[in-house]
């Protein structure tokens, strides 16, 4: 039986039931927690200072009360460089190749910076709809491109996130069995294959790291223009 390239993006099941809840409580296990101790091992500093750093990166364009989501948006953070890098293991599964995951996330969290802005300053928020200046004979087909604009944003964060995995995986295993079907063939073509696979899966470990930042830093870009 010939499977497809696609079977890996399954939802992986154990006796007929789906291991997804798993593969997303495992991020959380792997992290070691705070300690309350003077003096915290290397993995404990490095982890914070790496928290601290994001964190003071990506709250800098926003002021005050955008503050509030320092918290969620790190771990956040977090939660997606670890499923991503995590999928890039043998044998092992990337929740984020799933849309519905995806949109899970990028829905509420898109909602709750509208509601904010909404709640906060509405005069504004419903500014952005329709741009100052604008002629009269425009003005109803700009409104309805900027409201189309506004709500196929958290579609554009889930699809770019599933998109850059699905394809990067996709990838990967062509590649990879290219090389696995031409080494009895031709070992030297062979061996340049594995060095692409090996510089490929280099290039992927960054995407997935990027990809994450990028659908966080996104939202916080939603998020500047709501406070």
């Amino acid at each position: 039986m010939t499977l497809s390239f696609f079977d890996q993006f399954m939802s992986p099941t154990l006796f007929s039931i789906p291991l997804m809840a798993l593969a997303l409580t495992l991020p959380w296990i792997l992290y070691p927690p705070p300690s309350a101790q003077w003096i915290n091992n290397r993995m404990i500093t490095l982890q914070a200072w790496f928290i601290n750093r994001f964190t003071q990166q990506l709250l800098l364009p926003l002021n005050i009360g955008g503050h509030k989501w320092a918290a969620l948006m790190a771990s956040l953070m977090i939660f997606l460089i670890s499923l991503n890098l995590l999928g890039l293991l043998p044998y092992t599964f990337t929740p984020t190749t799933q849309l519905s995951l995806n949109m899970s996330l990028a829905v509420p969290l898109w909602l709750g910076t509208v509601l904010i802005g909404m709640q906060n300053q509405p005069t504004i928020a419903l500014g952005h709809l329709l741009p100052e200046g604008t002629p009269a004979p425009l003005i109803p087909v700009l409104i309805i491109i900027e409201t189309i604009s506004l709500f196929i944003r958290p579609l554009a964060l889930g699809v770019r996130l599933t998109a850059n995995l699905t394809a990067g995986h996709l990838l990967i295993q062509l590649i990879a069995t290219a090389a696995f079907v031409l080494m009895p063939l031709m070992p030297t073509v062979a061996i340049i294959t594995t060095i692409i696979l090996f510089l490929l899966t280099l290039l992927e470990i960054a995407v997935a790291m990027i990809q994450a930042y990028v659908f966080v830093l996104l939202l916080s870009l939603y998020l500047q223009e709501n406070i």
